[in-house]
């Protein structure tokens, strides 16, 4: 390109509200770049505009390629860094090739409409991505702004509150923000019934009905939260796993043995930026992981099969947790050489063929050992008394 190529940040209301600095490069491009309801808003003259196919990550890098040395002007919705596609080209063209010239976000709009405080919101962009997202942030008295995928989004989101007994919660539809057109409609969610427009955004003010359940980020859901056929690492000791496992932002867990996935979605709940990938060698328990994942608003990346075979071509860990499989010759070894430095390696076992592996390990790396034991309250004959869970050896090291 000659010049670094521009993307210019618009909103619904079009041309009039744009700044002239923005005007100027608009009309300075010999090609200018969007969707079709993005140039439409733009006067038409000497420029060649070209609207984006679909999909549009297939379709960029050769339009790009096509007007090479000429000056091109990308339009965007609202802020180009802000879940939009400043930040695609960023990264695909470098910061010192990409001038970028933002307008108001859709969220800093609703945020303006409904009085929010932007920082204390929780954004969700459903922009293609599953509706299982929201999932992890609805909780009592969060705000949320969601970031529709058209005229579906709102009745879907409204369905997934009522679903987790949130029914009575504030839920705002905000449509057209900016443009003549704009319209806000605010009622609870159970009692949503509109049809709306394909630009809206969705403002949200989560209240709890009597009895909903409290599911949150922190590690140790019920075990209740999970479909499992019984291999299901249980909730006390799934806390102090993952105290171990220390879940960092942007950190890859792997989770060998997966089983129905409790490590890995807590893992990934504790922040949005982590990753996991499960692996499980048994084909109906990876469908019920997925579906415990979904259920629960995370993406879990599964490999169906055994490790450690099924564990070559992955990336790197930063923590690694065996809960399954650790007696198979070859696990521990390939899971403490693909570790990263700094990465932590957690092995549970139950069973004295694996305490023995542990205690070998142990020996070996040295590391923490812990026997976690558990009792439960129960009913024997008309009284209360203890009943002792099977023990559950932990150990955790650091590479």
């Amino acid at each position: 390109m000659p010049d670094p190529l521009t993307v210019v940040g618009i909103g619904a209301d079009g041309w009039p509200s744009l700044s002239p600095s923005a005007r100027e490069a608009v009309l300075a491009a010999d090609v200018l770049l969007g969707s079709t309801r993005q140039l439409a808003l733009v006067p038409d003259g000497e420029v060649k505009k070209v609207a984006w196919s679909s999909p549009l990550s297939e379709s960029l890098p050769g339009l790009l390629a096509e007007h090479r040395g000429r000056r091109v002007c990308v339009l965007a919705s609202g802020d180009p860094t802000f879940h939009g596609i400043g930040t695609t080209l960023t990264r695909m063209l470098g910061a010192d090739a990409v001038r970028v010239i933002p307008h108001p976000s859709s969220v800093s709009l609703a945020c303006a409409r409904l009085g929010w405080a932007q920082e204390q919101v929780q954004v969700v962009s459903l922009v293609g991505h599953p509706l299982e997202l929201v999932q992890p942030h609805i909780q009592p008295g969060r705000r949320l702004v969601v970031l529709s995928w058209g005229a579906h989004t709102p009745a879907e989101v409204a369905g997934m509150l009522v679903a987790r007994g949130y029914g009575g919660s504030e839920f705002t539809v905000l449509e057209q923000l900016g443009s003549a057109e704009e319209r806000v409609r605010s009622t609870r969610a159970d009692a949503w019934d509109h049809e709306v427009d394909a630009l809206n955004v969705i403002g949200v003010l989560c209240r709890p009905d009597d009895g909903a359940e409290l599911l949150s980020t922190a590690s140790g859901l019920p075990d209740s939260a999970y479909e499992s056929d019984g291999q299901l690492t249980k909730r006390e000791v799934r806390a102090v796993t993952l105290s171990r496992l220390a879940p960092v932002p942007g950190q890859l867990l792997w989770d060998v043995g997966g089983g129905a996935g409790s490590i890995a979605i807590e893992w990934l709940r504790h922040h949005p930026s982590c990753r996991a990938v499960a692996i499980e060698k048994d084909p109906d328990r990876a469908k019920r992981l997925d579906r415990n994942a979904a259920t629960l608003g995370v993406a879990v990346r599964t490999v169906v099969g055994a490790a450690p075979s099924s564990l070559d071509g992955l990336e790197s860990p930063d923590a690694v947790f065996v809960g399954g499989g650790a007696t198979v010759p070859g696990v521990i070894e390939t899971c403490w050489e693909a570790l990263r430095p700094g990465g932590r390696l957690v092995v549970n076992g139950v069973t004295l063929e694996t305490e023995s592996l542990i205690a070998r390990w142990y020996a070996e790396l040295g590391g923490d050992l812990v026997r976690l034991a558990v009792q439960r309250a129960s009913a024997v004959g008309g009284m209360t008394g203890w009943r002792p869970a099977m023990p559950v050896t932990i150990w955790s090291v650091t590479k």
